[in-house]
């Protein structure tokens, strides 16, 4: 871009703080949002927010989207999503899972798991990803389904069994790993970042922005900076990154009306 980049944090409430904020700039190019999942499909389907994605913003592109996986402890007899499914049903209400808090990936994923399966186990909400995991490791809770991440290194010592990963098939980050959904037909969660322009930035600027994001992320140092987060680099186009954004927004929609899901 030839100019310096100014990174505003603005975080609370679940990442809406920033949306809001990004919602009311000028729509000249000269700043976007990053918005992922949470305040940008979940949070408008969960409470109030001062913002409409639909209305305040165009989507420029899809940052590349990341499963969760589903993890154990070893001393938990389940080596598989399916073992651990049926010893989930075979001790109603005596597990307990973790999450990242409402509207989470990870809290969605573990709806989504007893929504499809009808297993009781208990909720362990906690303020971000990397506390679940140590309380998995030990043994306060017996399995989470986690951004692969504050897990890996977990997994890799062999203090965590990873069981799969939430993504629609295996990633070629974890390869071994295979897609929670052999299991639990249906059960698909992953975690996504967009890029988010204000309603009314000009069409040149937002397809120059496009075209030097696709360029950058096909760099080999982005690819491999993106495979140590457990992400696999890819590139879409801002008509992909709407349609794919909205079946998600239904997906959840559905699942937090099945489900029940509140905002606690």
């Amino acid at each position: 871009m030839g100019q310096t980049v100014i990174i505003e944090s603005k975080p609370g409430a679940a990442g809406s703080i920033g949306m809001d904020f990004a919602a009311k700039q000028a729509p000249d190019g000269y700043t976007f949002v990053v918005g992922n999942l949470g305040p940008a499909a979940v949070n408008p389907l969960l409470t109030k927010v001062p913002y409409d994605v639909e209305r305040d913003f165009i989507r420029s592109r899809l940052f590349p989207p990341a499963p969760t996986s589903s993890s154990s402890i070893p001393n938990v007899p389940a080596k598989s999503l399916r073992e651990l499914t049926e010893l989930a049903k075979s001790s109603a209400g005596k597990l307990n899972y973790g999450t990242s808090g409402p509207g989470s990936v990870s809290h969605l994923a573990g709806e989504m798991f007893k929504n499809l399966t009808g297993v009781k186990a208990v909720e362990v909400p906690y303020k971000g990803g990397i506390l679940g995991v140590q309380d998995l490791v030990a043994g306060h809770i017996q399995y989470l389904f986690s951004d692969s991440l504050p897990a890996m290194q977990f997994i890799r010592s062999g203090r965590v069994r990873a069981l799969c990963v939430t993504g629609p098939e295996r990633s070629p980050i974890t390869p071994d790993l295979p897609p929670c959904a052999e299991s639990v037909p249906g059960l698909v969660t992953v975690n996504w970042w967009g890029v988010f322009m204000p309603t009314g930035t000009p069409k040149p600027i937002i397809d120059k922005f496009h075209a030097d994001m696709v360029k950058v992320m096909q760099d080999p140092e982005v690819k491999k900076k993106f495979a140590d987060l457990g992400v696999d680099a890819v590139s879409s186009t801002p008509e992909q990154f709407t349609a794919f954004m909205r079946a998600e927004t239904a997906k959840y929609a559905k699942l937090i009306k099945e489900a029940g899901i509140k905002v606690q």
